[in-house]
């Protein structure tokens, strides 16, 4: 097995009240996530709770969004948020994914955290590629669309 983390932070300009609903309800993931645009006819659906623990999103698309589930596993308002999510396409794997949300002022740094280790086929694919380089520029779009989405006002689910 050979583990690996990928991490990004950005400053937020609103307080993490503003900014945690956007991230601890799947609902709004649509309005900042940087994967939305991947498949446009993405199959997605919800369950569970609408927003925090046990909030589930399952997604089903072409080659290059894959398939998996995202399920929230632990949140607290307005400091962090844990989150487990299973790929079944095009590699199997669970990740342990974690957003913490700190006060600077009156702004919010958001930490995107994700885990994992490559496993079978995943572990020879992962000798060529560098997760952090393969996923990180996805978490830094991710936090410059979730600073655009928070600027733009309140999120629609709560």
């Amino acid at each position: 097995m050979s583990p690996y983390e990928v991490t990004r932070s950005a400053v937020l300009p609103a307080p993490a009240e503003d900014v945690f609903p956007l991230v601890n309800s799947f609902h709004e993931w649509t309005r900042w996530s940087p994967w939305e645009s991947v498949d446009p006819t993405m199959e997605r659906s919800y369950s569970g709770s609408d927003a925090g623990v046990g909030a589930k999103y399952a997604w089903n698309g072409n080659r290059k969004a894959g398939a998996g589930s995202m399920e929230i596993v632990e949140s607290t308002e307005p400091s962090g948020i844990r989150i487990l999510i299973t790929f079944t396409k095009p590699f199997k794997a669970r990740n342990p994914t974690s957003f913490t949300f700190t006060p600077v002022g009156s702004t919010t740094r958001v930490t995107w955290t994700m885990t994992g280790e490559n496993k079978g086929i995943a572990r020879i694919f992962g000798v060529f590629m560098n997760m952090d380089r393969m996923i990180g520029s996805d978490f830094e779009r991710g936090l410059a669309s979730l600073a655009g989405a928070v600027a733009g006002g309140r999120p629609e689910h709560t």
